[in-house]
């Protein structure tokens, strides 16, 4: 019998959100999945197949990316994101989530642990954005001249899906049309380069180490010892700053986790939450 799957635009925070949530029959254990820029829920379709046999799974596109909406009067700072996400799992009824974030989206994750962290049991946090700093101000000026989002296009453009997608994965062979034609579909429409010049203005940077120590929610931190988008170096600090982490580092992968290992990564989390099973569900 297929598991029944809830999908639809929500309106949350002044802009509309999309999600796709699979309850479970038995278990009330939830994992909440937060892709990273220029990405989307697609990029979770393996590791949510793996985890919604066993476990209720929201997947959310973080405004502007995906299905979600493209508004040029939205705040697409992290803390407004993570409220975001905050606010549609309330809107849900859900309690005690265990947070999944790759890249941006761990970043994202970080966030609503430090605003509000008695909604997490515990987090993974995959090839984590850390230590970023805010655009350059020459940057941020630049986004408020007319039309500039072609410019994001074309830059958008030159780099393309595919190019991204090689310094993304260790593993070019799997590759294929599926997979370059699910990232490349939200950006055939002009209104998410709107928006991206948005978020140029509106992205702070990451949370410093003096905010990351003053998280205790425990954290599994999983890394590509080829990841070229965010170093392994930059998960050893990350582990070294949170109070309450463990890194794993995965050979022979690169930064898109969901992607390449999958099922690395789904029994990697299985071992992290054991302990925690039974008495979340």
């Amino acid at each position: 019998m297929e598991q029944a799957v809830f999908t639809g635009c929500q309106p949350v925070n002044n802009i509309n959100v999309y999600y796709e949530f699979y309850p479970h029959q038995t278990s009330k254990k939830t994992f909440v999945l937060l892709h990273g820029f220029l990405s989307s829920t697609f990029t979770f379709r393996h590791l949510i197949s793996l985890l919604k046999k066993e476990y209720q799974v929201l997947s959310i596109d973080l405004p502007p990316f995906g299905k979600s909406a493209k508004c040029n009067q939205y705040v697409y700072s992290y803390k407004n994101l993570a409220q975001t996400v905050i606010t549609l799992t309330e809107s849900l009824g859900l309690k005690k989530m265990t947070f999944i974030g790759h890249s941006m989206g761990g970043q994202i994750v970080l966030n609503i642990l430090h605003m509000m962290p008695e909604l997490a049991d515990k987090a993974i946090l995959l090839c984590s954005s850390a230590y970023l700093k805010r655009f350059k101000l020459p940057l941020i000026i630049s986004s408020y001249i007319p039309y500039f989002h072609l410019f994001v296009k074309y830059k958008f453009a030159r780099m393309g899906v595919k190019k991204n997608l090689e310094d993304t994965l260790y593993n070019h062979a799997i590759i294929n049309d599926e997979m370059i034609n699910g990232y490349l579909e939200p950006f055939l429409q002009d209104e998410i380069f709107v928006a991206l010049t948005r978020m140029i203005r509106d992205r702070e940077g990451d949370l410093p180490a003096c905010i990351l120590r003053q998280i205790k929610t425990p954290c599994l931190l999983l890394w590509g010892d080829h990841d070229k988008s965010m170093p392994l170096k930059v998960g050893e600090q990350l582990n070294k700053d949170l109070a309450n982490s463990e890194l794993i580092i995965l050979k022979e992968t690169g930064h898109a986790l969901p992607e390449e290992r999958p099922i690395e990564v789904f029994e990697y989390i299985k071992s992290f939450i054991g302990s925690f099973k039974t008495a979340a569900d």
